[in-house]
């Protein structure tokens, strides 16, 4: 299926893809609205530099802390602005709210936005609109749509069932997205099928902390062998003790032969 997109969403989709692969490695760095501060707020625009000299894709950011950082570091990587936002604070962290436009992002430079959105959650059908509304919107802009889509919510039993990663990842599309990140369908053949149903790019997240490199080389190796487009992967990177190093090397896996893996870090190979 060969999904129809304008001009400047197709230009900025090349945009994404430097590695010239069609593969991504985006870096989350929205946290800090969900989860407080997570860095001094002064590293801010060092570790987003040192991210775009690693091999890194994309980072996703809130439209205020955009404002913190260098723009010559977008010279080598794009920039996701994030329009969603909850706090876990909330009664239902799991209901997630625009916080930005199509047209703030655009004004900020930034070459695609990104929703979330739980599927199965108590405010699903807002959280649902508000991607359509966005994927309309961004359309007018030819600007991308990432959907982050987590099966998430009271009736939700296992969020990584293939059936309903496959569900969030098709939802996306329906509703407008031009790539979606889902949660790793739990082994690499799920995965490949979640893939094939989609006709959209899918990204897999980063998931839960792994317990150094190996464990974690494992887990992306196994997610690349489904045919996914790449990973979107923060904690994982910017809590590693090297995070250019981090990013590095898992870029390596992401982008074979297109990225060296770097000669030193600060963790054991």
């Amino acid at each position: 299926m060969t999904v129809v997109r304008s001009f400047g969403t197709e230009l900025r989709l090349r945009r994404l893809a430097r590695h010239g692969d069609s593969r991504l490695l985006v870096v989350p760095l929205d946290h800090s609205v969900s989860d407080g501060p997570l860095m001094p707020a002064n590293l801010l625009g060092p570790l987003i530099a040192e991210l775009a000299g690693s091999g890194v894709d994309a980072v996703v950011l809130h439209q205020g802390s955009v404002r913190a950082v260098d723009p010559a570091a977008f010279g080598t990587m794009a920039l996701i602005v994030h329009l969603s936002a909850s706090t876990r604070h909330a009664a239902d962290p799991d209901a997630k709210y625009l916080v930005a436009t199509v047209s703030a992002a655009v004004r900020r430079g930034a070459d695609a936005v990104s929703v979330h959105v739980n599927l199965g959650s108590r405010e699903e059908a807002r959280q649902l609109a508000d991607l359509a509304a966005v994927a309309e919107e961004a359309d007018r802009w030819g600007i991308p749509v990432l959907a982050m889509m987590y099966p998430r919510g009271p009736r939700i039993e296992n969020p990584n069932a293939p059936e309903l990663v496959a569900h969030a990842a098709t939802l996306a599309a329906d509703l407008g997205a031009d790539l979606v990140k889902v949660p790793f369908a739990g082994g690499t053949q799920a995965m490949a099928d979640v893939v094939v149903g989609c006709p959209i790019p899918v990204l897999v997240a980063g998931g839960p902390a792994r317990d150094g490199w190996p464990a974690l080389a494992d887990y992306v190796e196994s997610i690349m062998l489904s045919g996914v487009a790449g990973l979107a992967m923060g904690r994982n990177i910017f809590q590693a003790p090297d995070p250019a190093g981090r990013a590095g090397r898992v870029a390596a896996l992401v982008h074979p032969g297109r990225v060296a893996v770097p000669a030193a870090a600060l963790e054991p190979v």
